[in-house]
C-alpha cells in the first residue's frame, strides 16, 4: 500500500508544478507475459480477420459484415475487457484495456465500430446504471450479443452537447417516457441493438440519458454517410419519433446526463490517443518495409538521408506518446485502487479517478492524434506517387486517420479544456498553479542560474523540462492577470499555453521512461531510446519557445514584453546534439528491423 500511496500523490495535472521520479512510472516495458498474450491475440484477430479484408469493409452496403466481425470479436472477449467478471467480460485493469485499444487501433474502420461499442456504448450503463440495469445489458454487450450505439450529437449540438433539442416526455400514466429528436454521426447505429440516447425534460437545464433498445419502436435513419474515411464504419443520422422507453430504464438520475457524457469522454480521449499509436505502428511497419524494397538510383529509398529524417522523427514521435499514454493510463490505475481501498465502489473509483486525470486524457487525444497525422502523411510521402494510389495501404492509412483530431471533441476543444481546467483547479485551491507563477515571475528579475544539475543522472535533461514548465507557468500566469475572467475569450492565447503543457507531459512522460530502463538494463542497452528521447527534447524546446512567443506578443507590452521575451529565452535552452545522426541511428535500426522494433 504505500507504493501506492507514493504513486498516487500526484493529481491529474499537477506534473506541471511537481517533479515525477522514474520508479513512480509505468512503462511498456513491464507489461507482464499474460498482456503480451492478450495484446497478441488482438494482433492475430486483425490479421486474420480484417486486414485481408479491409477493401470488403469499406465498400459493404449494408452493415451486417461489420456486426459480424464485432461478433467474432465479443467470442474471442475483445469486446469485454473492461467490464467485470460477474457481468460476463474479462475486469481487466485500466492500462490492460488500454493495451487492447492500442493494437486494435491499427483496424481501421473495425477499431471504431469496436471502440464505440467497448467505450461510449457500454460505460455509460458499467458506470451509472443500477444493478438491474447492468444484470440485463452488460452481460449481452460484453459478449457481443448486443451492440451499442452512443447518441449524443445533434446537427446543432456538437462540441455544446448541452445544448441539445431531443426531448423526453413522461406519459400520462407516469409509466414511460416519449423521446422524440434528431441524433446525427451515429456510430454502429445501423447495427446497434442498444442505443444510449440523450435528451431533455421539460425545461431542464441539463440532459438526461436513457438507455433505449432498438425493439422500443419508433426509431428510424438515415442511409450510412458518406464519408472521407472510416468508410466501413456505419454511421448515421437516428431519428427518435415517439420513441417509448419505460421509466426504469432512465440512466442516473435526472439531468445527470451531461455529466455521464463528459466523464465517458475522458475515458475515449484517452483511448483515441493509444489507439492512435497502434494506427501509428501499423503504418511504420509497411513505410519501413516500402522503404527497404524501393529502389531509386540503384539503391533502396530507405539508404537516402532524407528517408531516413521521416522514418526517424515517425519512430520517435510514436515512441513519445505511447510512453506518455501508459504513464497516464498507470496513474489513474493506481487511484482506482486507492479510491477501492477507501471505500469507493468500482464504478465510482474509476469515475473519480479518470475526473481526476481528465487534464491527461484531453492531452494525449490531441497528441496522439496529431502523432497519427502525422506519421500517416509522411507513410505517404515515403511511397511516393504508390501512395496516392488505393492500390497502396498509404492511402486508406491517410483518410483513415484525419477523423481522429475531431472525434471525442475537437482538438481545439481539447486545448481549450486542458487549459481551462487546470485553472479551475487552481482557482478552487486544488492545485498551487498561480503562486508557482508568481515564483517564476520572480525569477525572471533575479541573477539567473547556471547551475546544470548536481550530477545526478539526466540532471541536464531534467532542468530544461523544468525550465519548460516555468515558460509555461510563466505565460499562463501573466495571461491570468491580464484577462481574468475574459481569458476564455483569448483562445488564441490558450491554445498556445496548450501546446507548451501538451510538450513538456510528453517530453516529460520521454525522460522518465529512459531513465527507468537506464536503471532496468544499462544506458548501452537503451542508447537508441536515448536518441529519440533527445530528439523530441529538442523538438519540445523549439515547439515552447515558438508557442510562447506568439502568446506573449498576444497581450504583452512595452517592458512587460521584453521581460517576458528574456524569461522565455532563458527557459527555452537546451545544449546542441547532433539531431541528424540520432535520427539516422534510430532509422537504420527500423530499417535493420525491417518494421518498427521499439
Amino acid at each position: 500500500m504505500a507504493t501506492i500511496a507514493q504513486k498516487t500523490s500526484i493529481k491529474g495535472g499537477e506534473f506541471l508544478i511537481k517533479e515525477t521520479e522514474a520508479h513512480e512510472v509505468f512503462i511498456p516495458e513491464e507489461f507482464t507475459e499474460e498482456q503480451q498474450m492478450i495484446a497478441d491475440t488482438c494482433r492475430d484477430f486483425l490479421k486474420t480477420e480484417i486486414h485481408p479484408i479491409l477493401d470488403q469493409i469499406d465498400q459493404a452496403k449494408s452493415p451486417e459484415l461489420m456486426s459480424s466481425l464485432m461478433d467474432k470479436a465479443g467470442e474471442l472477449g475483445l469486446l469485454g475487457t473492461a467490464v467485470p467478471e460477474e457481468y460476463e467480460g474479462f475486469g481487466m485493469d485500466f492500462n490492460t484495456s488500454m493495451l487492447v485499444a492500442e493494437v486494435l487501433g491499427a483496424g481501421h474502420s473495425f477499431s471504431v465500430a469496436q471502440s464505440a461499442h467497448t467505450g461510449i456504448g457500454t460505460l455509460p450503463i458499467l458506470y451509472y446504471g443500477n444493478e438491474e440495469q447492468k444484470k440485463k445489458y452488460l452481460p449481452n454487450l460484453a459478449t457481443g450479443v448486443w451492440k451499442a450505439a452512443y447518441c449524443l450529437t445533434e446537427p446543432d449540438s456538437g462540441s455544446d452537447a448541452n445544448s441539445a433539442k431531443t426531448k423526453a416526455e413522461l406519459t400520462e400514466d407516469g409509466k414511460q417516457y416519449k423521446i422524440n429528436g434528431q441524433k446525427m454521426w451515429i456510430t454502429n447505429g445501423g447495427f446497434a441493438d442498444v442505443f444510449i440516447v440523450f435528451a431533455k425534460l421539460e425545461d431542464d437545464k441539463n440532459l438526461t440519458a436513457f438507455i433505449v433498445e432498438k425493439t422500443d419502436g419508433g426509431i428510424t435513419m438515415n442511409e450510412p454517410e458518406k464519408k472521407l474515411g472510416i468508410k466501413g464504419s456505419d454511421t448515421r443520422q437516428v431519428f427518435f419519433n415517439d420513441c417509448t422507453v419505460p421509466t426504469d430504464r432512465m440512466l442516473s438520475s435526472r439531468q445527470n446526463g451531461f455529466k455521464i457524457a463528459v466523464n465517458v469522454l475522458n475515458i475515449g480521449r484517452i483511448k483515441l490517443g493509444i489507439a492512435a499509436v497502434g494506427g501509428s505502428k501499423g503504418v511504420m511497419g509497411y513505410a519501413v518495409n516500402y522503404a527497404n524494397e524501393r529502389k531509386q538510383f540503384g539503391l533502396p529509398i530507405g539508404r537516402f538521408g532524407a528517408i531516413k529524417y521521416k522514418l526517424g522523427e515517425m519512430a520517435t514521435k510514436i515512441w513519445v506518446c505511447e510512453t506518455a499514454c501508459y504513464r497516464a493510463g498507470q496513474n489513474i490505475d493506481d487511484l482506482i485502487i486507492t479510491n477501492v481501498a477507501a471505500g469507493m465502489s468500482d464504478a465510482e473509483a474509476k469515475l473519480n479517478a479518470l475526473e481526476q486525470f481528465a487534464i491527461e486524457c484531453a492531452i494525449l487525444k490531441v497528441h496522439g492524434s496529431e502523432v497519427l497525422d502525422y506519421v500517416v502523411d509522411e507513410g505517404v510521402q515515403i511511397y511516393g506517387g504508390m501512395g496516392y494510389s488505393a492500390d497502396a495501404p498509404a492511402e486508406r492509412s491517410y483518410r483513415d486517420a484525419r477523423i481522429n483530431r475531431i472525434f471525442e471533441g475537437t482538438n481545439e476543444i481539447n486545448r481549450l479544456l486542458t487549459v481551462d481546467m487546470l485553472l479551475k483547479r487552481a482557482m478552487k485551491g486544488e492545485m498551487d498553479l498561480l503562486g508557482h507563477a508568481q515564483e517564476v515571475a520572480k525569477e525572471i528579475l533575479a541573477v539567473p542560474s547556471f547551475n546544470s544539475g548536481n550530477g545526478e543522472a539526466f540532471a541536464a535533461e531534467k532542468q530544461v523540462i523544468k525550465n519548460m514548465k516555468k515558460a509555461a507557468l510563466m505565460i499562463a500566469g501573466a495571461a491570468v492577470q491580464k484577462f481574468m475572467m475574459k481569458l476564455s475569450h483569448e483562445q488564441e492565447i490558450m491554445m498556445n499555453v496548450a501546446d507548451m503543457i501538451i510538450e513538456i507531459y510528453a517530453a516529460e512522460s520521454a525522460l522518465l521512461r529512459v531513465e527507468k530502463l537506464v536503471g532496468i538494463k544499462g544506458m548501452e542497452a537503451v542508447a537508441l531510446e536515448n536518441d529519440m528521447m533527445m530528439l523530441n527534447l529538442h523538438h519540445a524546446v523549439g515547439l515552447c519557445n515558438s508557442a510562447g512567443r506568439d502568446a506573449i506578443q498576444s497581450f504583452a507590452e512595452g517592458d512587460e514584453l521584453r521581460v517576458m521575451l528574456m524569461g522565455l529565452k532563458r527557459f527555452t535552452k537546451i545544449e546542441p546534439m547532433n539531431v541528424k545522426n540520432a535520427r539516422r541511428r534510430v532509422a537504420d535500426a527500423l530499417l535493420e528491423e525491417g518494421s518498427y522494433c521499439f
